[in-house]
């Protein structure tokens, strides 16, 4: 069985960074994915870095690019533009998001504060892309609650917002227990919510940076995982190879539940996702790369 597969990628601050997230792409770009997301940094920090990266994927590769779009920090005519500008160099799929706003310390989050002259949610920001282009949009689920969320039944009620506003598609915030996202999309059914709901997998490169990660967004590591990675802060071979056993487990629970689609958040590097999308048989095999220049 092999359904869609989709990767996400971020921005390069630097030269290097840039050498490294286009070898990650052109890797990766070996399993014709259906699309690779760009994000988009808080407050909107990275705009013209994600729009470059959108461009130079539509310039040089064959690969469908998704531009992360966020409300924050930025006015409706600011937005309404940036979403033009995109249609105009082709970009068909946007990634829009209500966005965390940046805090006082480099690395930390503030509360988030709707602007005035701006679209205050994620689904008002989808309902403008709408009257702007017939974009593809999609946008984030919560399989467990979100930080900010005063329930797991408000986290749904925002969801639906979002669909009946007319986003396509929901790719879900990472998670580790497969009984987590299927409990989350039979909830999501329940509450009319028909759009394909696919799971984000995030392999672990580091454990202590996925923990930081997970206390952000509100998902939970079991302790199990934890037992796994214990010792080998210092064996990067042995992370990797269970890395790799702990995400093709997750990905293989979620297909006995009748999940084909997958998005992987690549965090930039591509040997531990594309050595776990070929185990599972997800993408293209054979096919050749995508021209990088």
């Amino acid at each position: 069985m092999s359904g869609n597969l989709s990767f996400e990628f971020f921005p390069p601050k630097t030269e290097a960074m840039e050498e490294s997230l286009w070898r990650a792409i052109q890797r990766l770009a070996l399993l014709r994915p259906n699309f690779v997301s760009v994000t988009y940094g808080a407050g909107g920090s990275t705009r013209e870095r994600t729009h470059a990266t959108v461009a130079r994927l539509l310039a040089e590769t064959d690969l469908v690019p998704a531009s992360h779009l966020t409300c924050v920090n930025a006015s409706r005519d600011e937005l309404d533009t940036v979403a033009r500008s995109y249609w105009d160099i082709g970009v068909r799929h946007i990634v829009a998001l209500r966005g965390d706003a940046p805090g006082d310390t480099p690395g930390s989050l503030g509360p988030y504060t709707p602007r005035a002259d701006g679209y205050a949610y994620a689904s008002d920001l989808v309902s403008g892309l709408r009257r702007i282009a017939d974009f593809e949009i999609s946008v984030a689920a919560y399989p467990e609650r979100h930080p900010e969320s005063t329930s797991l039944q408000a986290d749904l009620d925002n969801l639906k917002r979002k669909i009946d506003a007319g986003a396509t598609r929901a790719i879900t915030q990472f998670f580790f227990e497969a009984d987590t996202y299927c409990r989350f999309l039979e909830n999501a059914r329940k509450a009319g919510i028909t759009v394909p709901i696919v799971p984000g997998i995030l392999p672990v490169t580091n454990f202590g940076q996925v923990c930081k990660f997970a206390k952000a967004c509100g998902a939970a590591v079991p302790a199990w995982m934890g037992g796994l990675f214990e010792g080998l802060d210092n064996e990067p071979d042995t992370r990797q190879l269970v890395a790799a056993t702990v995400a093709v487990k997750l990905c293989e629970k979620l297909r006995e539940n009748g999940v084909e689609d997958f998005h992987f958040y690549t965090l930039n590097r591509a040997e531990l996702t594309l050595a776990i999308c070929r185990v599972l048989g997800l993408g293209a095999r054979t096919a050749a790369p995508a021209p990088v220049a």
